[in-house]
């Protein structure tokens, strides 16, 4: 009988990644110890998984003789990124300019789209949405479809054929929109139920009841997504909280038997574990406790936040202990870049902006491995350790002349970390992998 070949594969090189978070110690130097690095690592990987992570010269001698091990020199190995919160269906409008949240949803959201009525533009952006996730090092996103179901279908087809993990939803509106998006508690109910019944739990697929916000849902269409999360095991929710002033006045004009903005997605039960809310800019004292006791998600959108006016998150309370879940997001397209290198930048500036210096381990943990624990996915990805799935990246500390000549002086990890996130882009990607597959590459011969 013939042996079957050999099916593992490793990677070498420098990597790092937490184990702990930096967030929770004393003072920023005992901040080394959350993180694992090893200045020539080996990563080995078998049917999609980590199967061991350390020191080459620990590891390199268990491996069969015909294990092929991909060697990267002067680059760094590290988890793949997490983009908590996107709408794929808006990357045709990235840098519309001049409008604050309401009219910028009426003027350029709204009908953009419109336009994912046709499943084939549907298609089309989808697939363009992953292969430029993949191109940033963003292995695992959760994105905002449209009302229309095609365009979720759309965003699961281009994510299943690369395999990457993927949390979405359609879009649930019924009022204070334009015609063509809105749907009707009943619509909303059925299609969400039948593209639950198809992609929630399917190979990476994760489906998120998405209501877009207290200004376009009904008390009814509320009741009704509490209703369908009830019913159906893990589902995540998905939603804006508290983004904008104006934003927040007309919610209470809506809900005005409710307490705050915050207080609607908890009567209905679209809060807790799970659940994903992007901003929380505007938030009092008293939604801050309730988010940490409920264990609400929180999304950092910096790069909106910041092109939209509508103001400045307070890291420095998020996470003074005990720390909310957070995660970091893109918000494209009121963001201005998928790449979530320069979504940590931003949010060091907006953090800094409020007497508060976020350091760079602090940032990469929020878009690795606290991303995955305020997704409740931290047994699956959000760092390189054995039993994990292998979706990791590898980041070019050389990516650009200038990057290289400022890093040349620069011997600590946190240090080249920092550089990475406030000169980076896409550019500092070297290569994506997913499930242990390199699914992208800037340099072939990689």
């Amino acid at each position: 009988m013939t042996a079957s070949p050999n099916s593992k594969t490793a990677v070498r090189g420098a990597m790092m990644w937490f184990k702990a978070d930096p967030f929770s110690v004393p003072d920023d130097s005992q901040m080394a110890d959350c993180v694992t690095y090893e200045s020539d690592g080996l990563l080995v990987i078998e049917d999609g998984r980590i199967t061991a992570s350390g020191p080459a010269d620990v590891l390199l001698p268990t491996l069969a003789e015909d294990t092929a091990v991909t060697r990267f020199e002067n680059k760094l190995i590290m988890p793949g990124f997490i983009d908590a919160h996107n709408h794929y269906a808006q990357l045709q409008i990235i840098g519309s300019y001049g409008k604050q949240l309401l009219d910028w949803l009426k003027d350029y959201t709204f009908p953009a789209e419109e336009a994912f009525s046709d499943t084939a533009h549907a298609a089309e952006i989808a697939d363009l949405f992953c292969g430029e996730l993949l191109s940033n090092g963003t292995t695992t996103a959760a994105s905002f479809c449209t009302s229309h179901p095609a365009s979720v279908d759309a965003l699961f087809h281009a994510a299943s054929s690369r395999n990457m993990r993927i949390i979405a939803g359609k879009v649930m509106m019924d009022r204070n929109a334009p015609e063509g998006l809105l749907d009707t508690v009943e619509t909303a109910y059925s299609q969400s139920l039948e593209l639950i019944e198809r992609w929630h739990e399917k190979g990476r697929n994760h489906y998120a009841l998405t209501p877009r916000f207290a200004v376009s849902c009904s008390p009814e269409q509320l009741e009704m997504a509490g209703s369908l999360r009830r019913e159906h095991e893990r589902l995540y929710v998905q939603s804006h909280l508290s983004e904008n002033l104006e934003e927040i006045d007309q919610v209470q004009k809506l809900f005005p038997n409710r307490t705050d903005y915050l207080d609607i997605y908890n009567h209905y039960g679209l809060t807790g574990e799970r659940s994903l809310y992007g901003h929380g800019v505007h938030l009092t004292p008293a939604q801050w406790q309730d988010i940490k006791e409920r264990g609400t998600g929180l999304v950092h959108c910096p790069t909106s936040n910041l092109f939209l006016g509508s103001g400045l998150f307070d890291l420095k309370t998020a996470m003074k202990a005990p720390a909310i879940p957070l995660a970091l997001g893109s918000d494209v397209g009121a963001g201005t870049s998928l790449s979530m290198l320069t979504t940590m930048g931003a949010a060091y500036k907006i953090s800094q902006l409020q007497g508060y210096a976020m350091n760079a381990l602090k940032a990469f943990y929020l878009a690795t491995l606290g991303a995955a624990k305020t997704l409740s996915l931290d047994a699956y990805i959000g760092s390189l350790e054995a039993g994990k799935d292998a979706d990791f990246i590898v980041l070019d500390p050389s990516a650009t002349p200038l990057i290289k000549a400022r890093l040349e002086p620069v011997s600590s990890l946190e240090e080249t970390l920092f550089v990475l996130m406030t000169m980076g882009d896409d550019r500092a990607v070297a290569a994506t992998y997913i499930a242990g597959k390199k699914l992208y590459s800037k340099n072939s011969s990689n």
